[in-house]
């Protein structure tokens, strides 16, 4: 459980950038499924080349934010629809990471990563391990509710609340909406870079399926918690990445196929998309019939013959 907890933090900056795109800009990006691969080959081969683990992993968030802008380019200025353009830059990144990678896999078991001082000092797989994550992650989630608050920030909420009148404004949608999909990418990529090096290894098929994931995290989450509020939303879908690590874990230990994981994601997310209906629903069944104000004020002038009488002078209300 403890290691769930921690894939479960590592993948809740993976989340936040899914929120970017699917929340804040309200835009379908399926590139994460390509930048979280990008991002783990980058770091993995900037570390066999000897960098810094910390350079590493901001390589691997540069190299997911030219992919998202990338994607944000085709759609903006390509004026290819959104998921479209997502879907390209993915099956492309597919072959661009073969080749960062020059092959499928790259190990990483006998590199020096972030987290090999933890595992030296004994504290993964200890709820120390979860902890220091928590801190981490936290402070990330603090900095991209600062930044959803600045005024760059608000110009990217609005696109994706009204963006023709936000353009009316003299903003430029075309910048905001590539910003924000480079941004999310960048995070997923820095969150691919994290992965690699928890894991111990880099592979092209890490990235399979991700958005699913990611989608799972932010709306388990913010059908748990809301997204009223900013920091709200933010602190929702870190909580969400983690259970859903937990419910995989669950899943598995009660003897459930590995094979299976991916309709279990699925049927997470139609069951996060649904509890909002169904909370809907209930509180509709549970509200008693209840007669209108106006018919127990007004009086009945209605005749015998169920002719509405007029009100006799002075009398009209």
């Amino acid at each position: 459980m403890i290691g769930a907890f921690e894939v479960g933090l590592i993948y809740g900056v993976m989340a936040l950038g899914v929120y970017l795109t699917f929340r804040v800009l309200n835009f379908a990006d399926l590139t994460v499924d390509g930048s979280f691969t990008t991002g783990a080959a980058t770091a993995a081969m900037a570390i066999m080349a000897g960098w810094n683990p910390v350079l590493a992993t901001l390589a691997g968030f540069v190299t997911g934010f030219i992919a998202g802008i990338i994607t944000g380019l085709l759609h903006t200025k390509g004026k290819i629809d959104g998921l479209l353009a997502g879907i390209l830059t993915m099956i492309a990144l597919w072959s661009i990471n073969l080749r960062i990678m020059d092959g499928a896999n790259v190990p990483l078991l006998r590199q020096e990563t972030l987290f090999t001082p933890l595992r030296d000092a004994g504290l993964l797989g200890t709820w120390a391990g979860p902890g220091i994550l928590t801190v981490a992650v936290a402070l990330l989630g603090l900095l991209v509710v600062w930044f959803l608050n600045t005024d760059l920030g608000l110009s990217l909420r609005s696109t994706g609340d009204n963006g023709p009148m936000v353009q009316s404004f003299g903003v430029s949608t075309d910048f905001t909406k590539t910003f924000t999909i480079a941004l999310s990418n960048g995070l997923v990529g820095m969150c691919g870079a994290l992965v690699g090096q928890y894991q111990g290894f880099a592979d092209i098929s890490m990235g399979i399926g991700l958005i699913l994931v990611g989608l799972a995290s932010v709306i388990l989450g913010q059908a748990i918690l809301g997204q009223r509020r900013v920091w709200m939303a933010v602190i929702a879908v870190i909580i969400g990445a983690i259970l859903y690590r937990l419910i995989i874990f669950a899943a598995l230990r009660v003897g459930l196929d590995p094979n299976d994981m991916k309709a279990i994601t699925a049927l997470l997310v139609v069951v996060a998309l649904l509890l909002p209906r169904w909370k809907g629903m209930s509180s509709r069944f549970k509200r008693s019939p209840s007669v209108p104000a106006a018919a127990i004020a007004a009086p009945d002038t209605a005749g015998a013959d169920g002719v509405t009488e007029p009100l006799p002078a002075g009398k009209e209300s």
